[in-house]
């Protein structure tokens, strides 16, 4: 099973990682789409770059926070559609180093990161509403696109070439990258459109081993070549499900597992929108979690930081309480993957090698039932959070269930509120 992944080998075992999305559309606080969706002139977005001096931006306090919620590697926004890089850029002026602000806050980012011991990805949009030689009339998110005035202003040769340097740029200025994002492709606008098995071929000059979303090819929907029998030089190395988890995980076209990321907006936007309280609690997100890791999948969460550098207060509550839970209960996602048995009606399994972790939603009245697991096959079960003994059970009540192994847990009050989870040892 996924002997054709080796460079993902790390991913599938971390699971968990964090997604940000910043930038000048902090400042207007209404989404990431801001200047595509109301379409703003470029004096009107360039007032947000002449003001934009982020005072409260550390990075260190951002990594504390994901290791501590049990984040293992973090992917921040290099550049997003809008074009303003938070990277010293010799390409453009559209750039942090020209605001205010005057950092590199890209750097700053993955050296803070790097030093809390997560793995370390950026985000980059391959299409670009600032970029003069980037199609903008008729293209249907483009600021100008009911603009005459914007056809056709400069080759599109010409952004081809501003997007490879400026990719090569984040290769090779910045030490090593373990994952390069893409986002993204749509309509005539993909694979060789974007000269991708050149770009690729560059990206992998400099890290082998790097690891790419296949947005290459696709946006957030559909799996790309990386599904196939035959993938592309640019398929990528995992699919990118957006604010959705595959019903079954995802395999490719001959039946084969393949690795498989479901990115998800903590509230209801990617960017900070100031407006937006509808947050995912604790629960729901190690929830998630939990059900992204038993079909054999990853969980990037996002976060979009505020004008002034900082994490939402909101945000980092749940953070901290899903680091609670994964402090205590992080095996059941490390390492694990889809089980052998069958989903139980009562939550769900993750499995490691012979260690099964049943994840309980949905407390029973009486003793736990492990469909599909034979009482013979148990050589132990532990409550994962403190290691405390379970003995398998069987009375008159349960009698009338041949072959189905219960468990014991003697108080209703031992489950966890957010999620419990019991380690079943199996016997070779």
């Amino acid at each position: 099973m996924y002997e054709k992944f080796k460079r993902s080998e790390w991913f599938r075992h971390d699971r968990f990682g964090l997604f940000i999305h910043w930038g000048l559309y902090s400042i207007p606080a209404r989404g990431e789409w801001v200047r595509g969706s109301e379409m703003l002139s470029d004096e009107e977005f360039m007032g947000f770059f002449n003001e934009f001096n982020p005072s409260d931006y550390n990075p260190r306090e951002w990594a504390k926070i994901a290791r501590e919620a049990g984040m293992k590697y973090a992917v921040m926004t290099a550049k997003h559609h809008d074009g303003f890089c938070l990277f010293d850029s010799k390409y453009t002026d559209f750039k942090s180093t020209n605001t205010p602000c005057g950092r590199d806050l890209v750097r700053e980012f993955l050296d803070a990161f790097r030093a809390e011991g997560l793995k370390v990805g950026l985000y980059y949009s391959i299409i670009d509403w600032n970029h003069p030689a980037y199609p903008a009339y008729q293209h249907h998110s483009h600021p100008h696109r009911t603009d005459e005035a914007y056809k056709e202003r400069e080759p599109f040769e010409n952004y081809l070439k501003y997007m490879h340097g400026q990719v090569e740029e984040l290769c090779t200025n910045y030490g090593h990258l373990d994952i390069m994002w893409y986002d993204y492709s749509y309509g005539e606008m993909r694979g060789e459109k974007w000269e991708a098995t050149k770009l690729v071929n560059m990206v992998r000059s400099h890290f082998p081993d790097i690891i790419l979303d296949n947005r290459l090819e696709v946006s957030g929907e559909g799996f790309g070549s990386l599904a196939t029998e035959h993938p592309t030089v640019y398929s990528g190395d995992f699919v990118s499900p957006e604010c959705i988890i595959p019903p079954e995980g995802i395999l490719n076209e001959l039946g084969e597992p393949i690795p498989w990321e479901a990115c998800i907006t903590l509230n209801d936007h990617w960017g900070y929108a100031a407006a937006d309280d509808n947050y995912k609690d604790e629960t729901v997100v190690v929830r998630k979690l939990i059900e992204c890791v038993s079909k054999s999948g990853n969980m990037l969460l996002n976060v979009g930081p505020d004008a002034e550098g900082r994490f939402p207060d909101r945000s980092i509550e749940i953070l901290r309480e899903v680091g609670k839970w994964m402090k205590k209960n992080g095996n059941a996602v490390y390492g694990a993957m889809k089980s052998e048995f069958p989903k139980p009606e009562w939550g769900r399994y993750t499995q490691d090698g012979n260690t099964v972790y049943a994840l309980v939603l949905d407390p029973p009245v009486g003793p736990l039932s492990l469909p599909g697991i034979p009482a013979k096959r148990v050589k132990s079960c532990r409550l994962l959070n403190d290691g405390s003994e379970l003995k398998l059970f069987n009375d008159w009540r349960t009698g009338n269930f041949e072959g189905m192994a219960y468990v014991n847990i003697p108080r209703y009050s031992m489950y966890d509120k957010i999620l419990t989870v019991v380690k079943i040892t199996l016997k070779d």
